[in-house]
């Protein structure tokens, strides 16, 4: 396995608690000392440098002559600072610190490493129909990715919109279907589901009461506290042995009679914002 040879430079936070004392320079010679050895080593030849805590950096190299020349420089110049030498293995730096990179934003365009990929849901505003800015559909989402949905079969009832079933397909469920009684909603859904083509979902018009569906590993209802209360029993009809339902649209004050209409179900997570709740129950 190749190494990497390294400088690791440590004690810039104790010239900083030094001045500390003072109240008046409180970070103004850390901030210089670090200036200053950015520009020394620019004229080296380095392949990363690591910043793992505010009082330690770690300098790699290609090889080691071009370490020990700027190990010299770094002692001369600056002998306020504990320089000493390392060995990493290859593996031991580059994949932690990559893997500790996130996603930047810049414009319209976002530049992701694919463990930090973001999803982007694309939802046309609509009349009466979710588009990820109420407080409910937030809380949805976020409870979704808590859940692993692969190979997973999804209900969204009362979909509208369209977007959790959207966002579950995205997530990686096996099925999604959306299920709401409003032709127009459907038809939103629709629209939103050409805008995203890479998530896969069934759209059906019809009453939850009376429209066959397939039992799922994971149900979706962000609909009112009332409607969960009436629809409780066939909900949990519809959800498989082990599966999860994921319900929102009530609020602090509907809880306790929500959560009670499900009878054997427990919480597995609860989120509140808004004075909106969304719980996951299993």
């Amino acid at each position: 396995m190749r190494t990497w040879p390294a400088i690791v430079v440590s004690g810039f936070l104790a010239g900083r608690s030094a001045e500390r004392e003072g109240g008046s320079r409180t970070d103004s010679a850390g901030a210089d000392q670090a200036e200053a050895l950015h520009a020394v080593l620019a004229s080296h030849n380095l392949a990363a440098i690591d910043e793992p805590s505010d009082d330690q950096w770690r300098i790699f190299f290609n090889d080691a002559a071009d370490r020990d020349r700027a190990l010299d420089t770094l002692r001369s110049r600056f002998t306020d600072l504990r320089v000493d030498t390392l060995d990493v293995a290859d593996e031991d730096w580059a994949a932690r610190s990559q893997a500790e990179l996130r996603a930047v934003t810049v414009g319209r365009i976002i530049v992701a490493p694919p463990w930090d990929a973001p999803i982007t849901l694309v939802i046309r505003p609509s009349m009466g129909f979710g588009t990820g800015h109420h407080a409910t559909t937030r809380l949805c989402l976020a409870a979704l990715q808590r859940l692993s949905l692969d190979r997973c079969n999804v209900l969204d009832v009362g979909t509208g919109s369209g977007v959790l079933a959207i966002a579950a397909s995205r997530l990686g469920a096996e099925d999604v279907t959306g299920i709401d009684d409003d032709q127009d909603a459907i038809q939103a859904a629709w629209d939103n589901l050409s805008l995203n083509p890479s998530a896969q979902v069934t759209l059906i018009v019809g009453d939850l009461r009376t429209t066959e569906l397939v039992p799922a590993d994971v149900i979706l209802a962000n609909l009112t506290g009332g409607l969960l209360i009436q629809s409780a029993a066939r909900l949990r009809d519809l959800t498989r042995a082990n599966g999860r339902l994921v319900l929102s649209g009530f609020t602090v004050d509907e809880e306790r009679d929500v959560i009670a209409a499900f009878g054997a179900f427990s919480v597995e997570h609860r989120g509140e914002e808004e004075g909106w709740i969304c719980v996951t129950l299993s």
